[in-house]
């Protein structure tokens, strides 16, 4: 065993103790992180407005603090990038986080210099742990590669403004970054297609133990891969490759694929980062779901998703949770978000430690592929294409095609039209075009051709009529859904659809 390797498992024993200390008594975790927040926020323009000084307990904060979405946070975040410092935390954010937005389009995400370390240290955490639990240490001398956005950062208000993925690979410890690839410079090739490339070229003969990213786009680099070396399975080119790593989107719907291609079954850790927080990561290889973080800067809140839209819906903390219940995910953090809704929903397999699994999003959503569309985006998208064609919509349903039997994944939308557009084509065109410009996530994955454009499938009419009927579900305040983030209603829809 290499000394990298050797020193790796008195690091992980060491770590799997802290753990195992703040986990065992979450409640106290959760008191000191919202004491230290409530302290250092009161002397913020956020904390002055919402009377931090006199919070004393957490019953002050909720009566003081209401739940906030982005758009709600955002005039707070214009006043950082107009220049102003001590708005949401102290001082000003040492990076913004681009991410998706809803009505807004892009979101501005604070990352501050006490936040960073919460998405450093629970990625390390959660290779320490495997290590600790498995003793299995040898991935840590070999190459390791974390697919990922591009590390070149622009400037919003002063302040640098990346991907997460991006601004991660800044702070890559410098005990690992021998070991790391791709080098920065393919890093930063914008297009993706080039950059799988050249990922290629640049592992195709390294010792590749650990591979890291999201699972559609690990699909294809290994494809890509298979294509250059002429090997029938990764683990001909990388036989060390022992450990994927991903997080994101759900990775079940890939696993037989990626099995295939690989050769053979390989242990996973599953990650949930996101541009808010690094929220939880898979601590056992034994158990299910993903480890809470309740130690690192972040305090939670969890609301009923069925309770979620009321007008005064209960806040519970970690406390009160139960398991088995679908909660929507409410943050408050030293990156300056208070009382923020993730828009996530979570629900909790185990209290001994606080394990989740992630079920989606609280709105209806697509995110197979990790695109996060939203209903405000098909709904602008089908209204301009409508439009510009003359087209009358009756009714719509969109739905992801992971793996068709030939060609790229796809989103397929069902529409039942009441007045045919005059190019059909020209309206598939312009709803794609639209989808893209409002989603930046849905455009990577276009231009990265890890998905072709949507596919339009035509309803005959009253189609949707008749499978609502055929469900038990014709009239009153049943709705058909507008996106759902699995095949369920789209298989139930191929029975009225017009044969071309």
């Amino acid at each position: 065993m290499a000394i990298k390797a050797s020193l790796s498992k008195p690091f992980a024993k060491l770590i799997a103790y802290q753990v195992k200390k703040w986990s065992s008594k979450p409640f106290k975790s959760q008191r000191k992180v919202f004491q230290k927040l409530i302290s250092k926020g009161q002397h913020t323009i956020f904390g002055k407005d919402h009377q931090f000084g006199e919070i004393k307990n957490y019953q002050d904060f909720q009566k003081r603090v209401p739940i906030r979405d982005y758009e709600e946070l955002k005039p707070y975040i214009e006043r950082i990038i107009e220049g102003e410092s001590d708005v949401l935390w102290k001082g000003k954010p040492i990076y913004f986080c681009k991410s998706s937005g809803t009505t807004s389009g892009v979101k501005y995400i604070p990352i501050t210099s006490d936040s960073i370390s919460n998405h450093i240290d629970s990625a390390r955490n959660a290779l320490l742990l495997y290590i600790a639990e498995t003793k299995n240490a040898d991935f840590v001398d070999g190459k390791m590669i974390f697919l990922q956005g591009s590390p070149t950062l622009d400037e919003i208000g002063g302040v640098p403004l990346g991907r997460l993925s991006g601004i991660v690979a800044h702070h890559v410890p410098k005990y690992l970054l021998k070991n790391r690839l791709p080098s920065m410079a393919t890093n930063k090739i914008e297009d993706w297609d080039t950059k799988v490339n050249g990922i290629v070229d640049e592992t195709i003969d390294a010792d590749m133990t650990v591979i890291s990213g999201i699972p559609s786009w690990i699909q294809m680099y290994f494809e890509r891969l298979k294509e250059k070396s002429g090997k029938a399975t990764i683990k001909e080119i990388f036989p060390n490759f022992s450990l994927f790593v991903f997080g994101g989107v759900d990775y079940k719907p890939y696993q037989t694929m990626l099995n295939q291609l690989i050769g053979k079954e390989i242990a996973c850790i599953e990650l949930y980062p996101a541009s808010e927080g690094f929220i939880a990561y898979q601590d056992s290889q034994k158990e299910p779901g993903m480890l809470l973080n309740l130690a690192s800067g972040i305090f939670y809140e969890f609301i009923k998703s069925d309770e979620y839209f009321d007008e005064n819906p209960q806040r519970l903390t970690i406390e009160d949770v139960e398991m088995g219940v679908n909660y929507a995910l409410i943050l408050s953090s030293n990156a300056g978000l208070w009382g923020y809704s993730i828009g996530d929903t979570v629900k909790f397999v185990s209290t001994s430690p606080y394990r989740v699994v992630v079920t989606g999003r609280i709105k209806h959503f697509i995110s197979a592929f990790g695109e996060h569309v939203i209903g405000n985006e098909v709904e602008a998208a089908i209204t301009k294409a409508s439009l510009e064609t003359g087209a009358e919509v009756a009714e719509l349903s969109v739905a992801p095609m992971v793996n068709p039997t030939e060609g790229l994944p796809y989103h397929e939308w069902f529409v039942e039209f009441r007045t045919e557009p005059k190019d059909l084509e020209a309206f598939v065109k312009i709803m794609d075009e639209s989808m893209q410009d409002q989603n930046i996530y849905y455009k990577d994955l276009i231009d990265g051709a890890i998905l072709r454009p949507l596919v339009l499938t035509r309803i005959k009419p009253n189609g949707f009529m008749d499978y609502m009927a055929s469900m038990g579900k014709l009239g009153g305040q049943n709705k058909i859904a507008r996106l759902v983030n699995d095949r369920t209603v789209a298989d139930k829809l191929s029975k009225y659809i017009i044969e071309d």
